[in-house]
């Protein structure tokens, strides 16, 4: 049964703690929306991912950098924005984590599983600097 639309804006630091608490945040919201075990565990990793590249790269841990983290739903989706106020970057140079080069690192696949687990993913360089990524996923009708 799907609750009443809701948004919820949090504005975390730039910690390891804030990527924790961003995800419950964001799980707890898309079980109330009606989203079941497999959803909820999709958002979940692609909020973390997105979380860990805000606080780790966007924001470089600094103290003085929040990250904004904005989730609601709709009657028909779920919405998650998340942006860091670090120096930002150009998608295009991201290397290809499936390249057989890159097939052993440890790390480079946070946009790749973000894509794979959500219906819309949109990134972009905000105006005052840093990333906005958007994601989204559809609430399906039973």
């Amino acid at each position: 049964m799907r609750h009443t639309p809701e948004t919820v804006e949090r504005f975390l630091e730039s910690s390891l703690e804030s990527v924790d608490s961003a995800e419950e945040l964001a799980t707890g919201m898309a079980e109330r929306a009606g989203f079941e075990d497999e959803d909820l565990m999709k958002i979940g990793m692609a909020v973390r991912e997105s979380m860990v590249n805000a606080v780790v790269h966007g924001n470089r841990y600094n103290a003085n950098k929040r990250v904004r983290l904005s989730v609601s739903h709709t009657p028909d989706r779920f919405i998650i924005r998340i942006s860091d106020e670090g120096e930002g970057f150009d998608l295009a140079s991201l290397p290809d984590p499936l390249a057989p080069e890159n097939l052993l690192r440890t790390s480079g696949r946070g946009i790749f599983l973000i894509r794979s687990f959500m219906d819309e993913f949109d990134i972009r360089r905000s105006e005052a600097g840093g990333m906005d990524v958007t994601l989204v996923k559809y609430l399906v009708s039973k």
